[in-house]
């Protein structure tokens, strides 16, 4: 097998490895893409959308983990076709892929660890709600799903 390399800023990247990888996390950001998230890849895309945003985001810092697929993505589905309220911004960066656009989005909430998956709801420009890693990995997706929409309703008027 021949593998094509490529440079970029300076490394070379193996184009097999990444279209693979690419391949495997595809439909993990397809999940949350599909019911209205805009993925933000890149820092300077977080920075553009965290610094002019007007109104509610529910941002999700995506994962890999099985705690985000079997629990996480599907309580977020559910949550927003459950809630009475509706956030004006659905938002994602995906931990481990797009490595820079997630740390610049966790510098908009530093008084939190940074935790993947995990969701925040951000309204008039500070973090309003926060639910970490640790709560996640432990909760079944059906109490992931009321506390996301007790959040949303309780945060969004």
């Amino acid at each position: 097998m021949k593998l094509t390399l490529r440079k970029m800023k300076g490394d070379y990247i193996m184009n097999a490895y990444e279209e693979f990888m690419q391949s495997i996390h595809k439909p993990m950001r397809e999940d949350l893409v599909n019911v209205g998230f805009t993925e933000l890849l890149t820092a300077d895309d977080v920075q553009d959308k965290m610094d002019t945003i007007k109104g509610t985001a529910l941002i999700v810092i995506n994962s890999v983990c099985g705690c985000a697929a079997g629990q996480a993505r599907p309580a977020v589905q559910e949550a927003l076709k459950e809630a009475k309220q509706q956030p004006t911004h659905l938002l994602t960066v995906f931990a481990g892929q797009d490595k820079e656009a997630t740390q610049k989005m966790r510098e908009y909430f530093p008084e939190v660890e940074p935790s993947s998956p995990s969701i925040a709801l951000w309204k008039d420009g500070e973090l309003a709600h926060f639910i970490p890693r640790e709560q996640i990995e432990i909760s079944e997706m059906h109490t992931i799903k009321a506390q996301v929409t007790e959040m949303l309703n309780e945060h969004i008027v």
